[in-house]
């Protein structure tokens, strides 16, 4: 499976996580990848897309 949105280009997002010690350990953030069957260029093709992108209209379902 993809973990890059093929509409907004949103990958894994990297960074800390940090106790009250100050121990830091690495982490990584997923973003909510789905798989989706959508129009493109008047055709239908299976693609990945992130939440935000279906949420927000950027993706055109197709209904099967």
């Amino acid at each position: 499976m993809s973990t890059k949105c093929e509409i907004c280009g949103k990958t894994i997002g990297r960074g800390n996580i940090v106790s009250h010690a100050n121990n830091k350990t690495k982490r990584e953030w997923k973003p909510n990848i789905q798989k989706v069957r959508a129009k493109i260029n008047g055709a239908t093709k299976k693609i990945y897309a992130c939440a935000r992108c279906i949420k927000s209209g950027k993706v055109e379902k197709v209904v099967s």
